[in-house]
């Protein structure tokens, strides 16, 4: 596949819908306040948006939970209001690409009142029932993500139906062939208005085991982990068989041109990469989360970038994530500092990057108050909620900053007035101006959008908290040196060459020639293009 497809050489920009933009002063964000700060993210540099749920639900998961796959919520506005969003960013030349959340529907969809009406149901076998256990319990040891069982038994049919996540929230069953048309249909239903691609929500847990076994107990589980943790799911995800519903999902977009398919999958990089399909028949990105968990140490992210570079399968394009609605925020993890690296690192290792709202203006860990605490999962297993890294999206030194004229649905920061678009767009020292550089020089320089990837570091350099790679394409060369440490280090530059700094994470230090070695100093990132003679 040419390196020049959209989706290999641009980059996607999250939106959480519930906090981008309120546009009719009730709290929560919507599809008009997306079109109206559309001008920001083509001044930003992203090339392609992701939107979040907006479909209808009841709002147990906040709109994971769809009671009709093919509408727009009253919360977010209309099919009207959806068609003008499509519209206005293609005129920006912005990509959209939806979330498709096809393992489990809403308690409340019309398919699922259907199923559980009866045993003899038209449309029983389009969700996952049970008998009951001998015992009269669950039918066997599965549980939710959640917390929890993962089996809820319904009293009128005596039956158990089968959840991943909250008992509002029951799984489709796969293997019916009329679920996969319906919900091919779904996708076709979109491609038509236009949509660009889609985010698939979890999607290695389409296909459960046909045999329904209990998972076998988790070794390394400790008490502070999520219950979901205690057991090892093997065989309540990740089956064999989901590769052939990614294929039929890839064939449907494939039916409208380039589209992009992408696979939200939380697993291990050898299990990761096999969700690109045999010849690359699966998804277009499986998501790499890999930069979430591993530690924030120079000498670990240099192994993980070669272990994932080396099992990608021929022609499979790599792709990286520091941050979503389900994971804490950047800054967060790492420190404010530090943020800054990994805006460079997100952008500037080989593939196609996902910027989360907010990371661009560091948006850190927002306190949310007990009385104030939103996540179902929250509520279920105390300690692990998401709202922290959902609060909205901050633009401006005025109330609510901007986002909303009433109270929003969840805290702003403390620092709003400072820590906001308006404040940091025109500071050239901000990491607000450091993302939109970084965005622009993908642009700029194909080496950092489309190039070929190669580590630099020393065991040294590495040890002390360096690493070092390059990007290069045809003639062009491009060298990064980030420290992830808090005192300066030096980098030893080729013999014979002179470096021009084109990006730096530390104010003025821009347009400077380096030669001999470079001195990095805490917690700076650099770009270097070297000088060509005459």
């Amino acid at each position: 596949m040419s390196d020049t497809v959209w989706w290999k050489s641009g980059t996607v920009y999250q939106i959480y819908p519930r906090s981008f933009q309120d546009s009719n002063g009730d709290g929560v964000g919507d599809l008009r306040g997306i079109t109206s700060r559309l001008d920001y993210l083509a001044w930003l540099g992203v090339d392609a948006i992701w939107i979040s749920p907006f479909y209808p639900s009841p709002m147990a998961d906040f709109g994971y939970d769809v009671s009709d796959y093919c509408g727009v919520d009253p919360l977010f506005g209309t099919l009207e209001d959806f068609d003008a969003l499509v519209a206005e960013a293609h005129r920006r030349k912005l990509r959209v690409i939806l979330d498709f959340v096809p393992n489990h529907t809403s308690i409340a969809h019309p398919w699922f009142a259907e199923s559980r009406a009866s045993r003899e149901s038209a449309k029983r076998d389009w969700y996952i029932w049970r008998d009951p256990a001998p015992d009269g319990g669950p039918p066997n040891n599965w549980l939710s993500n959640f917390g929890g069982p993962a089996w809820t038994r319904d009293a009128a049919t005596g039956q158990y139906y089968y959840h991943a996540f909250l008992s509002e929230q029951p799984d489709l069953n796969w293997r019916n062939p009329a679920v996969r048309e319906a919900m091919h249909d779904v996708l076709r239903f979109w491609l038509l208005r236009g949509v660009d691609g889609f985010r698939v929500d979890v999607i290695w847990h389409l296909i459960k085991d046909e045999g329904f076994r209990d998972n076998p107990l988790n070794p390394a589980f400790v008490p502070d982990l999520p219950e979901i943790n205690r057991f090892d799911q093997v065989y309540s995800c990740d089956r064999p068989e989901v590769f052939d519903i990614v294929a039929g999902m890839r064939a449907v977009l494939r039916e409208h041109g380039e589209r992009v398919l992408i696979g939200e999958i939380y697993l291990p990089i050898e299990r990761l990469v096999a969700y690109y399909g045999e010849n690359l028949t699966g998804a277009d990105l499986p998501f790499n989360f890999q930069l979430l968990s591993t530690p924030w140490q120079a000498d670990s992210v240099a192994g993980l970038v070669e272990e994932y570079e080396a099992a990608l399968p021929d022609g499979g394009w790599p792709n990286w994530v520091l941050g979503n609605h389900d994971q804490p925020r950047i800054a967060a993890r790492v420190g404010e500092a530090q943020a800054r690296i990994a805006a460079m690192l997100l952008l500037t290792l080989r593939g196609t990057p996902t910027l989360y709202y907010g990371d661009e203006i560091g948006l850190n860990k927002i306190a949310i108050p007990p009385e104030r605490a939103q996540d179902p999962w929250e509520r279920n297993e105390p300690g692990h909620g998401r709202d922290p890294e959902r609060t909205p999206m901050q633009w401006e030194d005025a109330p609510q900053a901007g986002f909303s004229t009433v109270e929003p649905w969840l805290p702003l920061s403390t620092d709003a007035g400072r820590r906001n678009v308006d404040e940091l767009r025109d500071d050239s020292g901000s990491i607000l101006t450091l993302y939109r550089r970084l965005l622009w020089l993908r642009r700029d320089h194909a080496p950092l959008s489309t190039g070929s990837y190669r580590t630099v570091s020393l065991a040294d350099e590495l040890a002390g908290n360096l690493f070092i790679y390059e990007r290069f394409k045809d003639d062009a060369c491009l060298r990064i040196a980030l420290n992830f440490g808090d005192r300066s280090q030096r980098h030893a530059l080729p013999d014979g060459t002179t470096w021009t700094v084109l990006l730096s994470s530390r104010s003025g230090r821009s347009g400077a020639r380096e030669a001999g070695s470079l001195e990095l100093g805490p917690n700076e990132g650099v770009i270097l293009a070297p000088v060509i003679a005459g």
